[in-house]
């Protein structure tokens, strides 16, 4: 195959992004209506939308995963990925959001929660993709436009331009003045809006907001700045022309409003999607596609057609059976392709350029790999988040632990901010927040039959000792024939913390013969696997001084437990103390919630470090703290809570340090409770 041509248009694909609760699934619903695609528009509250069809995102009321769907308009075809809001399931949109064309980020009318756009917006302007506004329920605002652009402006990189003026009747928003065609229209829900005259009282104000849009587009467009000057008319085709260009050469972000549950605004909203967004060849060269190449976006398991890739063909064309190749080197043959409409699917035979389609049994082709015909383009960056919380895993029913491991491996696949540790003994479950990983067991009973229980994690706590001490240990046994016997005396002490077990000897005379040492130092090892307060002991040196052996009954095993009784008893007299593991914590968060989350972390016994500005983000800090293991126990919550849901923290591990008193006598009592 050649080089893609310049010419190719292809499908489009829109990404819906924003904060939760926008009202970006709501919007996908209203676009297929208003496009035809689907004969009624489904209401979230309802559960009978076209997205979020899985039964997690129905009993949440939210959506839980990318939701992927298509339509047709006026000849052109559009894909959607409708990813979700929740920081908890950004991960599992990442992908598929790289590879959009536009970005229509969906904010709430409300000025106070412009903020909540904030993580959209840099998004977007970090990985370039060209997006525009869009302000839903606009028939619900109170504030005023420019307010909420004020709010706005802060966090994007490129300057907003206002498309258009609302009109008011009291306090409601009835229709508004497309500025650049200057032409007034009312909504009428569920249809098209009906043209009406500009209003005499808006008449000023519809100039001021037009003449502020032009003189924002006349900054990237020589000819238009010279007929402002010259008060002469721009043309309606040089006006759509530069907010074309604005869009897809990032200089300015668009901004429309309407209300996507009374279908106010969206075809204007569609029409935009026509004319200014830029098409899969822009964003083929943007990540860098020189040849034919589908991108791996997303693995989902299917009760019917299996494992399926979903992926975005760019430069070129895919049908099914062909050979192709991945961007590890591994030829994988196209399966059985699919055309995604939420929850519902249909075959077709081909990926047509800018098409997302799934793929159906391409075992070999894994998440974040490209395929098609080389050179391949480089890997796309998506930001990890961190996966700070944590549950220890085990299946209701001992005999499902093969299904439970099945189970984990497909959920995992198709949800990236998903991980699998064993820790402390314990199988353990990472994810973005504990809605996360609640609504990945919900998915693994609910899709693959496998109850799943879980339980707070074990905190790795530790022990050492204050005191040197030195200590026999003899273990002396004689049951008829060879006897067992074995007897040392070792010197502990304490070490700094950090400098972990260090182990030597000092016999004199051969009394303990060198081919036992090592076992000395083995039974040392196990007696320090559980100390007296039942814990690991770390930091202590050991020291070998003397023993005894005996020429018939010594040997390796009874020179192991000699020393395993030797540190045993030295450990209990060497006053023993609690260590507690230390994280090192990063916290980023609007300026205006920064005292809060600090006063937070201080209540959770933490150790402030400093807060800066965070690098980039105006009107954000950075708040670097010490924090115990065991404070970091819902926290992720918390600090939502204190922040409207915006902050967010990568968790460390720092250090051990000593816990004493009565936390420290609750920890040993809950451990020597729960070994009786």
């Amino acid at each position: 195959m050649g080089r893609p041509s310049g010419d190719i248009v292809g499908d489009k694909m829109i990404a819906l992004v924003g904060p939760a609760g926008a009202g970006k699934t709501s919007l996908a619903e209203a676009l297929l209506h208003a496009a035809g695609a689907i004969s009624r528009q489904g209401k979230v509250e309802d559960g009978n939308t076209i997205g979020d069809a899985s039964a997690e995102a129905r009993a949440r009321g939210g959506s839980t995963e990318s939701n992927f769907l298509h339509f047709d308009y006026l000849g052109e075809h559009f894909a959607i990925v409708d990813a979700p809001g929740s920081a908890s399931f950004s991960e599992d949109a990442a992908r598929a959001v790289a590879l959009a064309d536009l970005g229509i980020v969906v904010v709430d009318p409300d000025p106070a929660r412009a903020p909540l756009a904030a993580p959209a917006l840099r998004m977007l302007d970090e990985q370039g993709i060209p997006h525009i506004i869009f302000v839903n329920r606009i028939d619900q605002a109170r504030g005023s436009i420019r307010e909420l652009l004020q709010a706005l402006q802060p966090m994007s990189v490129s300057p907003l331009i206002a498309r258009q003026l609302p009109i008011r009747e009291g306090d409601h928003v009835t229709g508004f003045v497309d500025l650049a065609l200057e032409r007034a229209f009312t909504y009428c829900p569920g249809k098209p809006s009906q043209q009406i005259d500009i209003p005499e009282a808006l008449a000023s104000d519809e100039a001021e907001a037009r003449n502020h849009m032009l003189e924002q587009l006349a900054d990237h467009d020589d000819t238009l700045l010279e007929q402002l000057l010259m008060d002469e008319k721009p043309e309606d085709s040089r006006i759509f022309e530069d907010l074309h260009h604005e869009t897809e050469d990032n200089l300015g972000v668009s901004v429309l409003f309407g209300s996507a549950t009374g279908e106010w605004g969206v075809r204007r909203l569609l029409k935009a999607l026509r004319h200014d967004g830029p098409g899969p060849d822009v964003t083929a060269r943007r990540l860098g596609v020189e040849m034919r190449a589908i991108y791996a976006a997303k693995t989902y398991h299917g009760s019917a057609v299996g494992r399926v890739t979903i992926g975005r063909a760019l430069g070129g064309s895919f049908k099914e059976g062909e050979e192709i190749t991945t961007s590890k080197g591994e030829s994988v043959r196209v399966g059985s392709m699919l055309s995604l409409q939420g929850g519902g699917q249909e075959k077709v035979s081909e990926a047509r350029t800018g098409q997302l389609v799934g793929i159906a049994k391409v075992d070999d082709w894994k998440v974040g790999d490209w395929a098609g015909d080389a050179p391949l383009p480089p890997a796309i960056d998506v930001e990890k988040r961190p996966r700070n919380a944590a549950f220890a895993i085990m299946p209701r029913d001992r005999k499902d632990d093969v299904r439970m491991s099945a189970a984990l491996a497909k959920v995992i696949e198709e949800d990236a901010g998903l991980g699998i540790a064993q820790e402390e003994g314990e199988l353990i479950l990472k994810g973005m927040s504990e809605e996360h990983l609640n609504i990945a067991l919900q998915r693994m009973q609910n899709r693959y039959g496998v109850a799943i229980d879980h339980r707070r994690p074990r905190i790795p706590y530790r022990e050492s000792i204050r005191r040197r001490v030195e200590q026999r240990g003899r273990h002396k046994k004689q049951s008829g024939g060879h006897g067992q016997f074995g007897d040392v005396v070792i010197e502990v002490r304490p070490l700094n913390r950090g400098e972990g077990f260090q182990f030597d000897e000092k016999v004199k005379g051969g009394n303990v013969p060198k081919q036992y040492i090592p076992a000395v130092e083995a039974g040392v090892k196990d007696a320090m696997a559980k100390g007296p307060l039942g814990f690991p002991v770390v930091d202590v040196a050991v020291t070998l001084l003397d023993g005894s052996y005996h020429s018939v009954d010594s040997s390796e095993l009874a020179f192991r437990t000699a020393g395993r009784i030797a540190m045993q008893e030295a450990l209990a007299e060497a006053h023993p103390h609690l260590l507690e593991p230390v994280h090192k914590l990063s916290v980023v968060s609007p300026s205006d919630s920064s005292s809060k989350i600090s006063s937070s972390l201080a209540s959770r016994r933490g150790q402030m470090l400093g807060m800066v500005p965070r690098d980039g983000w105006e009107g954000w800090d950075r708040v670097d703290m010490l924090l115990p293991s065991a404070e970091l126990d819902g926290l992720e919550a918390e600090m939502r809570a204190l922040s409207h849901g915006l902050a967010s923290y990568e968790a460390e591990y720092d250090h051990l340090a000593e816990l004493n008193g009565a936390l420290a006598d609750k920890v040993v009592e809950r451990e020597r409770a729960g070994a009786e």
